[in-house]
């Protein structure tokens, strides 16, 4: 896909973006997501060195160097298990935005379409993908709660700190401003799956294929798998079609047609009444 590819040679990293005026506090999860100082450098100890091994994938492959090596990438990883390493997009196309990528080498090279083809690795993408998503709505939570309406009442209670975590007003359900699924045709040669929040407030979002790439049935959610046969997101004329349409605010529905630049002013409009829900 063109905008993967316009971004993918400097591989993915980065920041969520914030405002300083929301980091009040530090927890757990602020400290996981922080970005961690570079481990240093050690000779001789890899039979791949990292400059023979972008050399030998290109920039499609940019994504197999934090597979196969994510203790080369401390400032960028946010997680690591068995199945899965976790990492900030470089270029996020919204507030919160992470890829998560399999490990199996059995299906990280495979199409998504394929991949998840077998049930018990879709079920293991399913359930990391969830984990996942769950730290991105507490990081989103963590960079729009001093600003929304509905979270006012639980931020402060717990700055009074007058009642048990279990007894705090419920606030705003970050959760649900969270999306999980993956391109219809990723241009990266390795499997990744977008988690991303919905707001799609970025000045990484440069152009209409940015945009519909995401507010289109172009972007699948990972929760839709297995599709079936005749589902019409297979096919590659219906997807490609997606990538050129209108494009439609994703909060109001407003047809801003071409015009992208009034698109981008308008979502600037978007974000802020969105933020202070």
């Amino acid at each position: 896909m063109a905008e993967e590819a316009e971004d993918a040679q400097d591989f993915v990293e980065g920041n969520a973006s914030s405002d300083p005026a929301s980091a009040k506090t530090r927890n757990a999860f602020t400290e996981l997501m922080r970005p961690k100082p570079k481990a240093p450098k050690t000779e001789g100890t890899d039979p791949t060195p990292r400059s023979a091994l972008k050399k030998l994938v290109g920039w499609k492959g940019a994504l197999l160097e934090p597979i196969e090596h994510p203790e080369r990438f401390p400032s960028e990883v946010v997680r690591v298990t068995l199945n899965t390493v976790l990492l900030r997009d470089k270029f996020p196309k919204a507030t919160v935005h992470l890829l998560l990528l399999p490990r199996s080498r059995d299906h990280y090279d495979l199409h998504p379409h394929e991949a998840f083809a077998d049930p018990a690795f879709l079920a293991m993408i399913k359930e990391e993908a969830a984990s996942a998503a769950d730290l991105a709505a507490a990081e989103l939570g963590r960079l729009l709660s001093p600003f929304s309406a509905s979270s006012k009442a639980r931020n402060d209670a717990m700055d009074a700190g007058e009642v048990s975590f279990a007894e705090l007003p419920p606030g705003r359900d970050y959760r649900s401003e969270i999306r999980v699924g993956i391109h219809a045709h990723p241009s990266m040669a390795h499997l990744h799956v977008h988690i991303i929040s919905r707001d799609m407030h970025s000045d990484k979002v440069k152009h209409r294929k940015h945009y519909n790439s995401f507010n289109t049935p172009f972007f699948i959610p990972v929760e839709d798998y297995p599709l079936l046969k005749d589902d019409e997101r297979l096919r590659t004329s219906f997807q490609n079609a997606n990538l050129g349409r209108d494009l439609v605010c994703w909060r109001c529905g407003r047809d801003f047609g071409k015009h992208f630049a009034q698109l981008k002013e308008h979502l600037e409009e978007e974000f802020e009444v969105w933020k202070a829900l």
